[in-house]
């Protein structure tokens, strides 16, 4: 069990290593590429809950922008990352539909902060889980999920769009790639560091 934890703490997490383990929610709209990301960054086989889409999910899931997706997750997502011999990341990613929110009391419980996937194609859609993050207290990084022919925006448009704090991070990602999907998770933990320091000051 992960429990929410300092970035100060120890915890034995893996191979009898002294660690520090950290929960961090992956979460975005539907279809922002959630699965895809814990699937390129995790060390172990992903926890996948993905089944496929039928008729009936396609009467409520907005499609648009996203027709060639057959698959959606239904729980969760699962992996695990370990950024350095003292950080250890545990990542657990949320359904993007509004019909799974009930799961988020689970997920959030202990998560030290989020990682929000945003479609540079549908900012808008992301303003829901924005709203939900922010309920639950998390502190949070955006990742602008740049995908191949899909629109360009810098960081800074992106921080304006969403109505985001001066300080929280925005990053440009693919989330294929491992390196800057990685490069992300590195610039929120930073983030949460900073946030910790300030906190106890």
């Amino acid at each position: 069990m992960v429990s929410r934890l300092s970035l100060s703490e120890d915890a034995y997490v893996r191979s009898g290593a002294q660690q520090t383990a950290v929960k961090i929610l992956v979460v975005g709209h539907f279809a922002v590429g959630k699965t895809t990301l814990i699937g390129s960054l995790s060390e172990i086989a992903p926890l996948s809950t993905e089944e496929q889409m039928t008729s009936l999910s396609e009467r409520v899931d907005d499609l648009k922008g996203v027709q060639g997706k057959t698959t959606t997750t239904v729980a969760l997502d699962f992996g695990r990352l370990t950024l350095s011999e003292r950080i250890v990341l545990y990542l657990f990613g949320s359904p993007g539909q509004q019909r799974f929110v009930n799961l988020w009391d689970d997920m959030a419980r202990g998560a030290l902060g989020a990682l929000v996937l945003v479609d540079p194609e549908r900012l808008a859609d992301s303003f829901e889980v924005m709203d939900l993050v922010e309920s639950y207290g998390l502190d949070f990084a955006v990742a602008l999920n740049q995908f191949d022919g899909s629109a360009v925006h810098t960081p800074e448009a992106v921080r304006e769009a969403l109505d985001l704090l001066p300080d929280t991070p925005v990053v440009t990602i693919d989330a294929r790639d491992k390196a800057s999907s990685v490069n992300a998770l590195i610039t929120m933990v930073r983030y949460l560091q900073k946030r910790a320091a300030l906190e106890h000051a």
